[in-house]
């Protein structure tokens, strides 16, 4: 046939077929070479599989072999970075709240600091050396405490002394009262408090109240004492330690930056100053009045009256109802007469006097100041009041400032 005789014309042998015309192609007896990208030689230099490890392998500058893929994309890196990170913010919280006492003492100080500054540079403006002019406001206030503990603590202790001596009598007069007498027949309360005191357990309680009243005492005067420490040490070093804190600010900003917290400093130091002088406004004027009046212990009490008034919203109510009520034990004219006194003055003061001194140094608005002092006297007390609203009026600065400007520019 024609096909069979052009096969055998062509010299192929038959089962030859198209290995014999194509040789080279795979899986007919040869073997394809392996690319050099198969996993026995993988191209990542590290990678385990299929890795040799014959020593020629090895670079010359690596003795130790090639490094392993990075783990990076490991999900235990992850959780084991997570769960250092909230341990370090958990430890760091607890520092801090194990701290937080002598945190607020430092914190109080710098405060102080900075309201006597511009006290401070007022004298320098006359020509006085810094350190002069921080010996006169520093020895002002270190003989206000001292004026004030004269004033306060021999009336506490003539009061004392008096209930002390006068306690008997006041046990008789119950005894001698038809009513005591009855409750006591019935229910024998005095027998009760005779076996109590004979006892010795009134002794041992008060000997334990004593202890902490001591303990509180000189707790207190010790904070005392390093607050006015730090106070120095702050105010001697003030403008250092404003000038070190500026440096940790980018150069390109630090101009901007120093002139926003100078404002905030001077902002401080003007609140801090005009409510030391209104206190003194309020203790003067109550002393004045009170002695007027007749009324026991005139300069404790204005002293009293003068210090409470440092405290927001509340402060000047609390030293009015204390003067008022010592007025009440005087005579009922002189308590009324008190009461119609610290109305009108607390008026006098709200809008005329405050307005008046904080003019020129803190521009907050009514609602701010009650909800930083509100705020502050929640987290911290009455510090937290006293540092309310000289911080709500730094951060209106910087809102004015910085945040506001930037909103408008997007």
């Amino acid at each position: 046939m024609g096909s069979s005789g052009s096969v055998s014309d062509s010299g192929l042998s038959p089962g030859s077929g198209i290995s014999s015309v194509f040789p080279s192609l795979p899986g007919q007896g040869e073997t394809m070479p392996e690319p050099s990208g198969s996993p026995e030689t993988p191209d990542r230099p590290g990678d385990g599989a299929g890795q040799r490890s014959d020593d020629h392998d090895t670079p010359p500058d690596r003795p130790f072999g090639l490094p392993g893929r990075p783990l990076r994309g490991n999900w235990f890196i992850y959780g084991l970075t997570g769960a250092l990170g909230v341990l370090t913010a958990w430890l760091l919280v607890q520092a801090i709240a194990s701290a937080g006492s002598a945190i607020v003492l430092i914190v109080v100080s710098l405060f102080l600091a900075i309201g006597l500054n511009p006290a401070v540079e007022a004298l320098q403006r006359h020509n006085l050396s810094r350190r002069l002019a921080i010996g006169i406001v520093f020895g002002s206030v270190i003989a206000f405490f001292v004026i004030f503990g004269l004033a306060v603590v021999p009336p506490l202790t003539e009061q004392t002394t008096g209930f002390v001596q006068q306690l008997p009598d006041y046990v008789q007069q119950l005894q001698n009262h038809p009513v005591i007498r009855s409750v006591d027949e019935r229910y024998q309360i005095l027998e009760k408090i005779q076996q109590y005191v004979a006892g010795g357990g009134l002794a041992t309680q008060m000997f334990g109240g004593l202890l902490g009243v001591a303990s509180i005492v000189i707790s207190a005067l010790f904070s005392a004492f390093t607050v006015l420490v730090l106070t120095l040490y702050f105010l001697g070093s003030l403008n250092s330690i404003k000038e070190t804190a500026y440096r940790f600010v980018p150069r390109s900003r630090r101009t901007r930056v120093r002139l926003l917290g100078d404002e905030i400093i001077n902002q401080i130091g003007g609140y801090v100053a005009g409510n030391l002088i209104i206190s003194l406004i309020a203790g003067v004027v109550t002393f004045l009045f009170l002695a007027m009046m007749d009324v026991p212990y005139a300069l404790a009490l204005a002293i009293f009256v003068a210090v409470t008034d440092l405290i927001p919203l509340v402060g000047a109510v609390i030293g009015a109802v204390v003067a008022s009520g010592v007025g009440f034990l005087s005579s009922v004219q002189a308590g009324i007469a008190c009461v119609i006194f610290f109305v009108v003055y607390q008026q006098v003061e709200n809008y005329w006097i405050s307005p008046k001194v904080f003019k020129s140094s803190v521009d907050v608005p009514p609602v701010a100041t009650i909800v930083g002092a509100l705020l502050g006297g929640a987290l911290l007390g009455i510090v937290g009041a006293l540092l309310g609203i000289p911080l709500a009026a730094a951060l209106l600065l910087l809102a004015r400032e910085v945040v506001l400007p930037r909103q408008d520019r997007l």
